[in-house]
C-alpha cells in the first residue's frame, strides 16, 4: 500500500460514525512512554479518545447498566493497561487498547486516538489514530 492510500479502515470509520457509539474523550493517563533513555525513567501524560460502536437501543429502553457499555469500567481498564508496563511508541499503546477493549468488552468496531503532548516542544501534541474491528491483529 502506498503511504497516501486510504486503508480499508476508512470505510470502517465511516460505518462507526453512522452507527450508535459511545465516546470517551480526553482520558488522561500518566504513563512511562518513550524511546529515549530519559523517557523510560519518568511518567508523561497521554490523552486517550475512544469511539466504540455499541447498540444503544436496548440500554435506552431498559435503563439498565447491564445492557450498556460501562464506560467507567472501560476508562479504568484502559488506565490500568497503560500503567501496567512501559511503552516505547504511542502506536503500541493504540493497538493494545484496541485489542483489549474489543476482547474484554465485546466492542466490534472502535476508533482509538492516543495523544502525547510532551512529544514535541513546539507542538501542542502529537497523536496517532487507528480504527479497528474485533479480531484485527497488528501481526
Amino acid at each position: 500500500m502506498e503511504y497516501n492510500e486510504m486503508p480499508d479502515s476508512a470505510n470502517d470509520f465511516n460505518c462507526l460514525l453512522n452507527s450508535d457509539h459511545i465516546a470517551i474523550e480526553g482520558l488522561e493517563v500518566a504513563a512511562v512512554i518513550g524511546v529515549f533513555d530519559w523517557e523510560k525513567e519518568i511518567k508523561q501524560p497521554l490523552f486517550i479518545d475512544l469511539m466504540m460502536a455499541w447498540p444503544n437501543r436496548v440500554p435506552a429502553a431498559s435503563g439498565e447498566l447491564t445492557d450498556a457499555l460501562d464506560y467507567d469500567r472501560v476508562s479504568r481498564a484502559v488506565t490500568q493497561w497503560i500503567q501496567a508496563r512501559p511503552y516505547g511508541l504511542i502506536e503500541e499503546v493504540a493497538e493494545m487498547i484496541a485489542e483489549q477493549v474489543c476482547r474484554e468488552f465485546g466492542v466490534a468496531l472502535l476508533r482509538v486516538k492516543v495523544a502525547k503532548p510532551t512529544a514535541i516542544e513546539s507542538a501542542r501534541s502529537v497523536s496517532v489514530t487507528i480504527t479497528r474491528r474485533a479480531g484485527d491483529s497488528a501481526s
